[in-house]
């Protein structure tokens, strides 16, 4: 593979336009570090961002991790996945054509994909969140925690914490350019327009290859706004605006059996089409914040969103019959009509998906300070009403004029070692299946942190709320699936009508508690449990069907022991947790009951993951800055199928290990000053041994499918020329380790990115 290192003509003459401006900058002041709190301009932020939130994160009750800019920028991290892939116990699952392709995280050993808000605001559609050009932190809350974020949050939250207008005036550019067609410009300006009163926006257009493959690029563009009067005063209005745009190769990677890819593969091979495969987001985002303090103990504060994420997706998963030299499958199956040494494609080619989630969302939060007796209060209750919609088109591209499938017999077979990923047939794209679906979510809640005394704190929250949503399937002709087969009397593709909605009503309630001991004023010690609860229709792009959606809300709690520390006036963390999760009952299917004729799924599934997790963050000395984490998980499937099931002796995985949870895991990031200009970084990946099957009917008491783990490695050089400007240098995948992620077993796997090269001219002012 050739390695590239070019930057556009466009892309060029944005950064230069861009940067001209801010040449003679002095450069920006070195920013803090810390895990427990968001360093911004110097300064730590003792709190989360959410308001519901009541103590500074060293005396809250849960392990949560923070991201900071710093951080980002200093690793040059470059999408949602990237920044998550730093941090201990997290792994992302393999993007399917019924599913969709998007960001899916998995998180303490549970699926997080719709865990993930923006401001404490859910954000549940399913699509890439690629760059962070807008973000000041990315904020992962572990455990259950249904109380802040609402329904859902089994293994926690992942929360985005966008830029926002303040009252210090800066000006900062990037141009950055690597192997791999790497090029990117971004910007960021803070202007104070009058007292009280700032404009921020922030740009980013940017490209690349992936590194290691010979197909897949990215390219991307995007805007934000955020405007605010009366800061510093009573009363504030911020006003924040958000436009992205996106043109990327959706990537499946490689075939991937038996814990490993096929022989002879090469890492950059591509086996969908490259010519049709693509995936386009746009983003639009509106926020409206209000704050008003009446005085000192009593504030108000409104937040209202308006979202829409539109997605299209054409894939060609990599699925089919792959026939090896001794002319079988990887399974040990015929090859059939595949000859030795072919792929044959099946599954879903020329599949589209059209999406769009739209979110309207309005929150009021009240912050009241006051004492009972003794006893201090730090209150925070409010309400919440979300409006969710969800479209989704289903496509085929790869049809005749008519509609119908002119690959009845099968796809053209590719060469496993060098596939052909030119696609040369017909392209008339027809509509499959059309669901559209709603949710409506209200909320009231309250938190509260009672100080008995400087020893003694108690955290408490609760959360009601009524979720609503419905799905609806619309009924749309379809192609003949036999060649013998008569056209249907009406065109292929059209909707003649909608069957019956699915529907999920539930009353939910959560809650959170936490005791909180300080033996020293920069030490605490927790004990903390909290559950969650996850109605059939969590998500408004969740599945939502006969067999599920009348099922009562799942459940899942969390216990957590741990300690937080602060060493060197402050400027260092140590965190520690123990702590367990549970899935107390997940829906799982009653096969052959007679008594279950209606095929209704049951809440018996159960599963547990325990572990530990311990970091280090922030400045051992002036010059040297550390951020680090470990993590064990230790999961089990206490139960895997329904209670009739089991009393027959079928419970196959019981016993097993959750799929894609690894058992250790370990990340650090550490910079050194080496002088006032010269500053070094570098940074380590780890992640140990996943499972990825369990035991089964025809597997009772054999071995399982594992992947091994592996170790990837960053560095950086900065070296400031001036106050005005500073060139810095990142190596990604420093050993060029090859290894892969979103693994779906007998299916695919998506390669890690190979080495790449960045240069990054910065400018400050």
């Amino acid at each position: 593979m050739t390695t590239k290192f070019v930057v556009s003509p466009l892309a060029g003459a944005l950064a230069l336009a861009l940067s001209l401006p801010v040449l003679a900058a002095p450069a920006p002041e070195p920013q803090a570090k810390d895990l427990d709190g968001v360093a911004v301009h110097g300064h730590r932020v003792q709190k989360a961002s959410s308001g519901k939130y009541t103590a500074n994160l060293r005396d809250t009750p849960q392990t949560i991790s923070v991201i900071d800019r710093t951080t980002i920028d200093g690793q040059n991290l470059l999408s949602l996945s990237d920044i998550l892939s730093t941090l201990p116990g997290i792994t992302f699952g393999a993007g399917e054509g019924g599913g969709g392709f998007g960001d899916k995280i998995n998180l303490r050993g549970f699926d997080a994909s719709s865990d993930i808000t923006v401001d404490g605001v859910r954000d549940s559609g399913l699509y890439s969140r690629t760059d962070p050009f807008n973000l000041e932190a990315v904020e992962v809350v572990n455990g259950a925690n249904s109380v802040y974020s609402g329904a859902g949050s089994v293994g926690g939250t992942v929360n985005l914490v966008s830029k926002s207008a303040g009252l210090n005036e800066f000006h900062k550019a990037s141009i950055a350019a690597g192997t791999d067609s790497y090029a990117r410009v971004t910007t960021d300006s803070n202007f104070v327009l009058g007292e009280g009163t700032a404009l921020r926006l922030n740009a980013m257009a940017h490209q690349n290859d992936v590194p290691g493959r010979d197909v897949e690029q990215n390219e991307r563009w995007g805007v934000a706004a955020s405007l605010a009067f009366g800061l510093g005063s009573d009363t504030s209005w911020t006003l924040n605006y958000l436009h992205q745009e996106d043109d990327n190769t959706p990537q499946y990677g490689l075939p991937f059996f038996n814990g490993d890819v096929l022989p002879g593969i090469d890492r950059g091979n591509y086996y969908g089409y490259s010519n049709i495969d693509r995936q386009d987001i746009q983003l639009d985002s509106v926020t409206s914040i209000v704050d008003h303090a009446f005085n000192d103990n009593f504030k108000i504060r409104n937040l209202t969103r308006w979202q829409q994420a539109d997605q299209f997706s054409l894939v060609d998963a990599v699925q089919g019959t792959w026939c090896l030299a001794n002319n079988l499958t990887p399974t040990g199956t015929s090859c059939g009509s595949t000859r030795p040494g072919n792929y044959s494609p099946s599954g879903p080619r020329g599949y589209g998906r059209d999406t769009r989630n739209t979110t309207l969302y309005n929150q009021t939060d009240l912050t009241v300070n006051f004492t009972t007796g003794a006893i201090e209060h730090n209150l925070v209750a409010g309400f919440s009403v979300l409006h969710e919609e969800f479209d989704l088109d289903v496509t085929s591209d790869f049809r005749n004029p008519n509609g119908t499938n002119p690959f009845l017999a099968g796809l053209p077979q590719m060469n496993i070692a060098r596939p052909d990923h030119t696609y040369r047939g017909p392209l008339n794209r027809t509509l499959t299946g059309r669901t559209e679906g709603e949710l409506d979510n209200r909320a009231i809640y309250v938190f509260d942190t009672l100080k008995f005394n400087e020893q003694w704190q108690l955290s408490l929250g609760a959360r009601y709320e009524r979720n609503e949503g419905e799905t609806i399937n619309a009924v749309v002709v379809q192609a003949p699936t036999a060649a013998n087969q008569p056209l249907p009397p009406q065109p292929i593709g059209t909707i003649t009508g909608y069957g019956v909605p699915f529907k999920s009503n539930d009353d939910l309630f959560s809650y959170r508690a936490g005791l909180v001991y300080k033996p020293v004023e920069n030490g605490s010690i927790y004990i903390a449990y909290g559950n969650s609860k996850t109605p059939s229709k969590a998500s408004v792009n969740g599945s939502c069907t006969a067999q599920t959606c009348s099922v009562d809300p799942e459940t899942a709690v969390n216990y957590e022991i741990g300690t937080k520390w602060d060493f060197l006036d402050g400027r260092l963390a140590l965190t520690g947790s123990v702590f367990r999760n549970e899935r107390e009952n997940y829906k799982v299917a009653e096969l052959d009951n007679p008594a279950n004729l209606s095929g209704m799924q049951q809440l018996d599934g159960s599963a547990r993951v325990d572990g530990f997790m311990i970091g280090l963050s922030g400045l051992i000395t002036d010059q040297w800055a550390v951020y680090a984490n470990y993590a064990r998980l230790d999961s089990e499937v206490l139960q895997g199928v329904s209670d009739f099931q089991a009393n027959q002796g079928r419970d196959y995985t019981k016993g097993d290990r959750l799929t894609q949870v690894p058992e250790d895991s370990f990340s650090l990031w550490t910079t050194y000053d080496i002088s006032p200009r010269w500053q070094v970084g570098y940074g380590a990946t780890f992640q140990g041994k996943i499972w990825l099957t369990q035991h089964s009917a025809t597997n009772l008491n054999g071995p399982l499918t594992t992947y091994g783990s592996y170790w990837t490695h960053r560095a950086m050089v900065n070296y400031k020329i001036n106050r005005q400007a500073s060139l810095q240098l990142n190596i990604n995948n420093l050993t060029d380790e090859e290894y892969f992620t979103r693994i779906r077993n007998n299916g695919w796997a998506t390669p890690g990115d190979g080495r790449q090269v960045v240069l990054s001219a910065n400018f400050a002012f």
